[in-house]
């Protein structure tokens, strides 16, 4: 049976040691002034600035000035950092039942940004499917697909052809293994466990 297309971001599954992923997240801020929408499973860097001001969070929560890193959504391929992944948003006063972030809409984004938790991702084949070779090399992401409004999950993919997995210290991501899984075998369309390479809270290898 053919693997689903399914293009969902990144998910967070583990550790690199074995253990379950327990959901732990650090806060980080989405300026009014950013005007790109962002999803569950999208890849972010750091700024390198933060909230100017006090920000509203859920149930009436607040945070002070400076406390929320800002982020924007990360840039794919070669040689750009990530700091995590979206998980999920804090909810509003208008969308008590958040799923994405709006292009030019201040918000609040979870992102687990551990560099050894290990995410599951689909490959984009783009007519050549992955072969189990690629363990072990590094690789990058590729945005060809929109994040969903409905669902709320990103797009994000790696790439598996334009810039194939390489031996390459700089490629955002390392492959880990196939996911272990029913209805995923290595062909089009493949989930594939990988962790972040080129991290900005840690320091990225090439691959083997």
């Amino acid at each position: 049976m053919a693997n689903a297309d399914t293009p969902m971001g990144l998910i967070p599954i583990r550790h690199r040691n074995g253990a379950a992923y327990n959901g732990a997240v650090n806060h980080y801020y989405i300026p009014a002034g950013y005007a790109t929408a962002l999803f569950i499973g999208d890849p972010v860097v750091k700024t390198g600035t933060a909230n100017t001001a006090g920000v509203e969070g859920t149930n009436g929560s607040m945070f002070a000035a400076g406390t929320l890193p800002e982020i924007n959504k990360a840039t794919a391929g070669d040689g750009n950092a990530l700091t995590g992944v979206i998980v999920s948003f804090h909810a509003t006063k208008t969308n008590l039942s958040t799923t994405n972030s709006p292009a030019s809409t201040e918000g609040v984004a979870l992102v687990c940004d551990d560099p050894d938790v290990e995410f599951e991702i689909q490959e984009d084949d783009a007519g050549s499917a992955l072969a189990a070779t690629v363990v072990g090399l590094n690789a990058n992401l590729i945005f060809t697909h929109a994040g969903s409004t409905t669902t709320g999950r990103s797009g994000v993919e790696l790439d598996g052809v334009g810039d194939p997995p390489a031996a390459d210290a700089s490629n955002q991501l390392t492959i880990q293994r196939l996911a272990n899984r029913q209805k995923n075998a290595i062909g089009a369309n493949a989930k594939w466990v990988v962790k972040i390479n080129n991290h900005t809270e840690a320091h990225g290898a090439a691959g083997i």
